[in-house]
């Protein structure tokens, strides 16, 4: 499915697999967090949004795809500044209501060029 969602809102329809669709747990927006880590690392990258179209291309691609809050769009990371992540592998939190997605980073994971969206502003150091 190619369609563009209308404003304001992530698709609904997809072609995601039902027994999956059936598990997630969404918000009222219908998106789920899916927080980026690098798969050899363990080093988190990032949190991005997906709604079912989202996860199925990521699911299919092998590429990550999410759901732009900002720009109301879907977006493959990666595509414009050619920091892609390569998937391997996908789950699902205990609560089905958050993504788990082990990647391969290729250059920044965050849009301001830092290699994680958590570099930044650290508010605790435990001793």
């Amino acid at each position: 499915m190619s369609s563009t969602p209308q404003p304001g809102t992530p698709r609904t329809a997809s072609d995601l697999d039902p027994a999956i669709a059936a598990r997630l747990k969404r918000g009222a927006d219908g998106l789920v967090p899916a927080v980026a880590q690098q798969y050899d690392t363990g080093e988190v990258l990032m949190l991005g949004w997906m709604d079912d179209e989202a996860l199925h291309r990521t699911l299919t691609t092998g590429r990550c795809t999410y759901w732009s809050r900002s720009r109301q769009e879907y977006w493959v990371k990666g595509d414009t500044s050619g920091h892609i992540q390569l998937v391997k592998s996908v789950a699902l939190d205990c609560d089905a209501d958050t993504v788990l997605v082990k990647v391969d980073q290729t250059g920044a994971a965050c849009h301001t060029g830092d290699r994680t969206c958590f570099d930044a502003d650290v508010l605790f150091l435990g001793q």
